[in-house]
C-alpha cells in the first residue's frame, strides 16, 4: 500500500520535475561553455517557461523542487566545511568575518527602510551579500513565508548578487593590487567580500595559489555563518509570519535543514567520510540548488519584476559597496591580525 502510494506521488511530481531537470541541464551546459554563473542561467531559462507553473499537472513537481530540494541543497552545503578550516584562519580573521556578516545584514535592513522598501528585503539581500550570494538568498527565502512578493524579492536578489559577484571577481584583484595589499590580506579581502563561492575561487587563484587558498577558506567560513544567520533571521518577528493555519503555516523555530547543515559540518570535520562521498554530496548540493533555482524561475513572471523598480538593485549595490569598504578599512587598520 505504501509502495503504491509512493509511486502515485512520484507520478504526480514527474510532469513538473522533467521540465525543471531540463532547464537545470541546459543551464549547466551553458555555464560550462560560456563561463557564466549557472544560477543566473537556471533562473533566466526557468523564467522563459514560467507558464508551466500555472499548469495543474506541473505545479506539484515545480513546488517540490523550489521547496524540498532547496532545503536539501542548503543542508548539503555543510559538506563543504570543516572545523579545521575555520580554526586555521586565526581569531582576527574570524572576528572580522563575523563582524562583516552581521554589520552587512544590519546595513541591508537599514538601507531597505531608508529606501521605503520592505525591511525583510534588506535582510534577504543583506544576508545574500554578506554570506554566499545566491545560495544564502535561497536559504533565507526558505524560512520566510512563501508569497509572490517574497519570491520576487528572492529573484531580484539572486540576479543582483550574481551580477555584482561577477563584476567583483574581475575588479577586486585589481583593487587589492592598487591599495597594496599583501598576499594574505588579498586572500582575506577577496574571500570576505565576493558573494558567490565560484567567483571567490576564480578571483583568488587568478592572483596566485596562496591567495586562492586563503580566499577559499575565508569564503567557506562565511558559508558556515549561514547556520547562525538564517536561524537568527528565522526568529525575527518581521520574518516569521504571525499567522498560522493551513494557508500560512508558521515556520518551525529550528528548521530541519539547518539542523542537518550543522550535523553535516560536524560529520565532515570528523574525518570519517571519504573524499569520494564528500565529493558526491557536494555535487548533490550543487545540483539540488540548480534545480531549485530553475523552479524558482519557473514560478516568476517577468512582468511582475518590472514593477519592483530600481531601488532594490540600488540597495544590493550599496550593500556590496558597504562590505567591501568595511573589510578594506579593517585590513588597513590591522584588525585581521597576522
Amino acid at each position: 500500500m505504501s509502495a503504491s502510494h509512493d509511486r502515485a506521488g512520484l507520478r504526480g511530481l514527474l510532469p513538473g520535475l522533467m521540465p525543471v531537470a531540463l532547464v537545470a541541464l541546459a543551464a549547466s551546459w551553458l555555464s560550462e561553455h560560456y563561463r557564466a554563473p549557472v544560477m543566473l542561467f537556471a533562473l533566466l531559462l526557468g523564467m522563459a517557461i514560467n507558464f508551466l507553473s500555472s499548469d495543474a499537472r506541473c505545479r506539484a513537481g515545480i513546488d517540490f523542487c523550489s521547496r524540498f530540494l532547496l532545503r536539501a541543497a542548503v543542508a548539503l552545503l555543510g559538506m563543504r566545511i570543516t572545523f579545521a578550516q575555520i580554526e586555521s584562519l586565526g581569531l582576527g580573521v574570524l572576528l572580522l568575518t563575523v563582524g562583516a556578516v552581521a554589520l552587512t545584514i544590519v546595513a541591508g535592513w537599514a538601507l531597505a527602510r531608508s529606501a521605503k522598501l520592505d525591511p525583510t528585503f534588506g535582510l534577504l539581500s543583506g544576508g545574500a551579500v554578506a554570506i554566499c550570494g545566491a545560495s544564502a538568498a535561497m536559504a533565507i527565502s526558505a524560512v520566510m513565508r512563501d508569497t509572490p512578493a517574497q519570491r520576487r524579492a528572492t529573484v531580484v536578489t539572486v540576479i543582483g548578487v550574481t551580477a555584482l559577484s561577477t563584476v567583483a571577481m574581475i575588479t577586486y584583484p585589481l583593487v587589492a593590487a592598487a591599495v597594496g595589499l599583501d598576499t594574505r590580506a588579498t586572500g582575506i579581502f577577496l574571500g570576505a567580500t565576493i558573494h558567490d563561492v565560484a567567483q571567490v575561487v576564480g578571483a583568488g587563484y587568478s592572483v596566485s595559489t596562496e591567495v586562492g587558498d586563503t580566499a577559499t577558506i575565508v569564503k567557506l567560513f562565511r558559508v558556515a555563518m549561514l547556520l547562525p544567520a538564517v536561524l537568527t533571521l528565522s526568529w525575527l518577528p518581521h520574518v516569521r509570519s504571525p499567522e498560522s493555519g493551513a494557508g500560512h503555516p508558521r515556520p518551525p523555530l529550528l528548521p530541519g535543514f539547518l539542523v542537518a547543515f550543522g550535523a553535516l559540518v560536524a560529520l565532515n570535520s570528523s574525518g570519517y567520510v571519504g573524499p569520494a562521498i564528500t565529493g558526491a554530496l557536494q555535487d548533490a548540493s550543487r545540483w539540488c540548488l540548480i534545480l531549485a533555482m530553475s523552479a524558482l524561475g519557473m514560478k516568476t513572471v517577468m512582468a511582475e519584476l518590472v514593477e519592483v523598480g530600481w531601488k532594490p538593485i540600488a540597495v544590493i549595490f550599496a550593500e556590496t559597496l558597504f562590505v567591501g569598504v568595511l573589510v578594506l578599512a579593517s585590513l588597513a587598520f590591522g584588525l585581521a591580525g597576522h
